[in-house]
């Protein structure tokens, strides 16, 4: 019998296919996400449920083993107290205030090396040295430390309230469910199926693979190259990222022929990609999944809301904040959303170092500027 500790351990292992087909398993995953103590008091007084536990911690068990007599009575009333409380979250957060702030910042970049957490680049460049010296330690507080240190900050503060920002555009519509309460591998649901939302951009590595797909030159020994032919000096020795950048704002400043030529040829063809990628999404999740962090492995089912500036990919930051382009284009998907099949948002992958395929309901949203 699929019981409580069925749904339990499935979750606990991440295997999570089975809950979008069994109604079961879906009540199973409504009841978590309002599982707090505050939460389960506040369905029991709406509901008028009752519900002895012997010991602190089995309210969940008890609850679900009372709902599951009767499944499609208690979705619609989970779904009822859910949108309650929802809404009183959403009404909690001044929308227009929190744009407003989220315009303040003014450069995204992180604190060090950004592929690696904040201590980890702290401790490989600053602590763990063959100089341990602590006037030299001291003396990078100021032009180093403190600088890598608010870099980090502020962009975890944009990334977080920004995702607040976008989740609530999703949460107000009619056909997501929210999660009032946290819950692993679960943001909402749309029309009954469990998503992970993923707000990301078009990744610079997929592009890279698509270039040599196509046969395009890799971008920055093109641009070396044509900074050559232009006579445009720059520092060999800088990272490849800092090379990129002072080569493309020189031949932005220079604004010849050959520059404007070149810097129109590489939009082209990344325009060229992202309409590619906008016709046939599924490569993009799948690409997205076999690509994801070994740390933050997941299978779930996800929703990936991909930003695009087609003016300059690497502002494409600044859409996470833009309301106003955000706000129609989550609306129109959603609003579309019951035409789609289960079928056209399956998608089956694979990762390395795990042992069997794994398969997953995910879809693409592109907003783009």
């Amino acid at each position: 019998m699929k019981d409580f500790k069925y749904w339990d351990n499935l979750h606990k292992n991440e295997n999570l296919e089975e809950f979008n087909s069994d109604r079961t398993g879906l009540l199973w995953l409504k009841l978590k996400s309002i599982i707090r103590v505050e939460l389960v008091k506040g369905f029991l007084e709406f509901s008028s449920c009752k519900i002895e536990a012997k010991k602190q911690g089995e309210n969940f068990r008890v609850l679900f083993d009372l709902l599951a007599q009767d499944i499609d009575k208690s979705h619609k009333l989970l779904d009822e107290y859910i949108k309650m409380v929802s809404n009183q979250q959403i009404a909690n957060v001044d929308i227009q205030q929190l744009v407003s702030e989220l315009y303040k910042l003014k450069n995204f970049e992180w604190g060090g090396d950004y592929q690696n957490s904040l201590d980890k680049f702290l401790v490989s460049r600053y602590i763990k040295v063959q100089n341990p010296s602590f006037d030299y330690l001291m003396s990078k507080f100021e032009t180093e430390i403190n600088p890598a240190v608010q870099g980090y900050v502020l962009n975890s503060w944009y990334n977080y309230w920004s995702s607040v920002l976008i989740e609530n555009i999703f949460k107000s519509h009619s056909a997501v469910l929210p999660t009032v309460g946290q819950i692993k591998s679960v943001d909402f649901f749309v029309d009954d199926i469990p998503f992970d939302l993923k707000v990301t951009y078009l990744p610079a590595e997929y592009i890279k693979q698509k270039r040599k797909e196509k046969g395009f030159p890799v971008e920055l020994t093109f641009l070396k190259q044509k900074a050559k032919e232009a006579n445009i000096v720059y520092d060999k020795n800088a990272k490849p990222t800092d090379i990129f950048y002072e080569i493309t704002e020189k031949m932005k400043d220079r604004d010849d022929d050959l520059c404007k030529q070149t810097l129109q040829m590489l939009k082209a063809e990344k325009i060229e990609i992202l309409k590619e990628t906008q016709d046939n999404p599924k490569l993009l999740a799948k690409w997205l999944y076999e690509n994801q962090g070994e740390m933050r492995f997941g299978s779930e089912n996800r929703l990936f809301l991909v930003l695009v500036d087609t003016d300059d990919f690497n502002n494409s930051w600044k859409l996470k904040r833009n309301i106003d382009l955000l706000k129609p284009t989550i609306v129109s998907y959603l609003d579309d959303f019951k035409n789609k099949k289960i079928n056209d948002l399956q998608v089956d992958f694979e990762f390395k170092g795990k042992p069997h395929e794994f398969s997953a309901l995910a879809d693409v949203i592109f907003v783009v500027k």
